[in-house]
């Protein structure tokens, strides 16, 4: 073969992908590559989406993420990823247990929906409050309550000891918890049984320490006015009691914060004590 003819057919071969190409349509949301380059993934194209749903014959399962993560795109991919998870294996076990009850067909679908809402973001932390509502085929269905807070620098999630100095003793915030607790019983519940600090299982303030919480907003915008502790039903009273959600001012622990987090608090809260949304207390 000449010299000639080989760079005839390496000019054809070029022009034919050049065509080729030219024939794809982007897609959707894609912008066109420039010629020479490839098409570059924005951000957008590789974020987690902000929801999952699935339906069987056996469960119904549904995760919704607040569009405050999405700026925090570590954080959005992971408590997407983990969530679906537990989804995916709540509708198997689902699968097995309504498939062994074989020939119970009056049974319910079992049920099980993860709702994720911002709770505060201030300049280090982002803080979210996360409702699991779950029916297993049980006399009734649980919601629990739970906190999620995360440092936007370290990108990472932290808990409450991260918030406190080192070996800080918690003491005061475990008596005022059970004091407002307390408080919070006898308002709903005239008669209810008082829980105490090691108390038996049933009559027993819970720790500060082992309680999920969120950042709780005050009257100084971007700053956590304190903290709010998530008290399950069944945790320290009868489920027809309900949960609590109870709410601290940082008044009563700022000596005890990290030089890491003080900043992030400040200002006063708008209502203390008992904060329980309308509709969940029973």
């Amino acid at each position: 073969m000449s010299a000639v003819r080989a760079l005839l057919l390496t000019a054809a071969l070029a022009a034919g992908l050049s065509a080729c190409n030219r024939d794809r349509e982007p897609a959707a949301g894609e912008a066109p590559a420039a010629p020479g380059q490839a098409a570059a993934v924005t951000p957008a194209d590789a974020a987690a989406p902000m929801g999952f749903e699935q339906k069987t014959p056996y469960a119904d399962v549904r995760l919704t993420l607040p569009d405050a993560i999405k700026r925090q795109t570590d954080l959005h991919a992971r408590i997407y990823a983990e969530e679906v998870r537990g989804l995916r294996q709540f509708v198997e076990g689902a699968q097995g247990e309504l498939t062994e009850a074989g020939a119970d067909t009056d049974r319910p679908k079992f049920e099980k929906t993860v709702t994720v809402t911002a709770a505060l973001e201030t300049g280090k932390l982002v803080s979210l409050k996360r409702v699991d509502f779950d029916y297993s085929g049980g006399a009734h269905p649980n919601t629990l309550s739970s906190g999620i807070l995360w440092d936007k620098a370290l990108k990472r999630r932290v808990g409450l000891a991260d918030l406190f100095r080192r070996n800080a003793d918690l003491t005061a915030l475990d008596q005022a918890l059970c004091t407002a607790i307390n408080a919070a019983k006898r308002a709903r519940v005239p008669d209810s049984v008082a829980v105490t600090l090691g108390g038996r299982p049933g009559s027993a303030c819970p720790r500060a320490a082992d309680t999920a919480f969120v950042l709780a907003p005050g009257s100084v915008n971007g700053k956590a006015a304190g903290l709010v502790f998530f008290i399950g039903a069944y945790q320290v009273g009868p489920y027809a009691e309900g949960g609590y959600e109870i709410a601290l001012p940082v008044s009563g622990f700022r000596s005890l914060l990290a030089n890491a987090y003080a900043d992030d608090f400040a200002g006063q809260l708008l209502k203390t004590g008992d904060v329980t949304p309308a509709g969940e207390d029973q």
